[in-house]
């Protein structure tokens, strides 16, 4: 018996006093964080300390807003929210600094996805019912799914959560806390996939789930944004030289993302159907390739193809799955040569092409290039567990 930490995402229909509020916090946010990003960069080209999160927001309520009245906005904003935007950038400083990422980069309105954090201050806050939530200075807030997030009277704790608007669309996203969760224990044997781009995954069992930006509905949205676009375009074009942004442009913009926000939601849907029929058969370990997914888009003719098959979001919900259901996830060193060798004999086929789908062997062992780097992968004894 063990607790467990569980996210749920769902949509929400606030009303317009509390869109309004959401779109002030994530604005004040986004602005909080930028001016973090700012000041840490002027104290560095004047050779001064580097000024941690704590630092700058001690700073910030007592000496920058009471000398700047100009500024009193800011206190307008949910503070728990304001105060998480500068942890994000003490963060991605710090990440920066570990030689973990690039120098974090300014958030822009429009384009950067920037949420709206609330936490649990008391009794009173995040209680959910059937069809509504209680949000710190939102009050109740209507869900649109209900019954999806488990209520507060059958014991589910909510911890925090954040709001996020896409395509003029709110969500509401909360880790809640999962009391006795029972991990049995599987006795079935293990399976290795291989992910790839000409099919989604290949699983050592035989099963395999095709690439969906293949399918006709995603090429016809594919069709249909390209339009889109171009329609997007012209409206700038047309776009008289120091006059102000058009309505139409705004509307246009709004269909743009709606038609993005759509094939993003048919590729998560299709993640996370799969991944769900593959622990569903309960295997005792499931081995993965740590892919080196930075490498592969260095290659402009296979770039898009690799974003839009989304491996980070396959690894990261596969792995929270494992832990849901008490599976092993290994993961294999990106250069095991699960797909030069041989799963008869052992032998590394060195001169093996991309282009090569079927894998042929002298040892007289021929099979499909993707499934036999899966029965490779599940077979791997060198691994590290996630």
């Amino acid at each position: 018996m063990r607790k467990l930490l569980k996210r749920f995402k769902t949509e929400i229909n606030p009303t317009v006093e509390q869109k309004i509020k959401i779109n002030k916090t994530i604005g004040t946010c986004r602005y909080v964080y930028n001016f973090y990003l700012g000041h840490n960069k002027t104290l560095h080209d004047n050779g001064e300390k580097f000024m941690t999160g704590k630092s700058f927001s001690v700073w910030l309520n007592n000496e920058y807003i009471p000398n700047n009245p100009d500024k009193i906005w800011i206190k307008e904003a949910y503070s728990k929210a304001v105060k998480k935007s500068i942890e994000d950038g003490c963060t991605a400083f710090t990440r920066f600094f570990k030689h973990q990422s690039a120098f974090p980069n300014f958030k822009k309105k429009g384009k950067s996805d920037v949420k709206m954090y609330f936490v649990k201050n008391n009794t009173k806050d995040c209680r959910c019912e059937r069809h509504r939530l209680n949000i710190p200075t939102l009050g109740w807030v209507r869900i649109k799914e209900k019954g999806y997030i488990p209520t507060t009277k059958d014991g589910w704790k909510i911890k925090s959560g954040t709001i996020s608007v896409k395509a003029d669309r709110y969500y509401v996203s909360v880790l809640i806390e999962i009391p006795d969760v029972k991990i049995t224990n599987n006795s079935n044997g293990g399976i290795g996939i291989d992910l790839g781009l000409k099919d989604l995954a290949i699983v050592s069992n035989g099963k395999t789930y095709k690439n969906i930006n293949k399918s006709a509905r995603i090429k016809k949205l594919e069709k249909k944004l390209c339009r889109e676009q171009r329609c997007l375009s012209r409206k700038y074009e047309n776009l008289k030289k120091g006059e102000s942004t058009q309505k139409n442009i705004q509307k246009q913009k709004l269909k743009v993302q709606r038609v993005h926000h759509k094939i993003d939601n048919i590729r998560t849907d299709y993640i996370n159907k799969s991944i769900a029929e593959i622990v569903k058969t309960k295997p005792s370990y499931i081995t993965i390739e740590d892919l080196n997914v930075s490498g592969m888009m260095k290659n402009r003719h296979l770039s898009k193809a690799v974003v839009s098959q989304k491996f980070y979001e396959f690894r990261t919900k596969l792995k929270a799955k494992c832990d849901e259901n008490g599976i092993e996830l290994r993961v294999v060193d990106r250069f095991y040569p699960s797909s030069k060798l041989c799963h008869c004999c052992g032998a590394i086929k060195k001169d093996l092409r991309l282009s090569d789908r079927i894998y042929r062997c002298n040892c007289g062992y021929v099979n499909d290039r993707d499934f036999n780097a899966a029965l490779n992968l599940r077979d791997a004894l060198t691994y590290e567990v996630a």
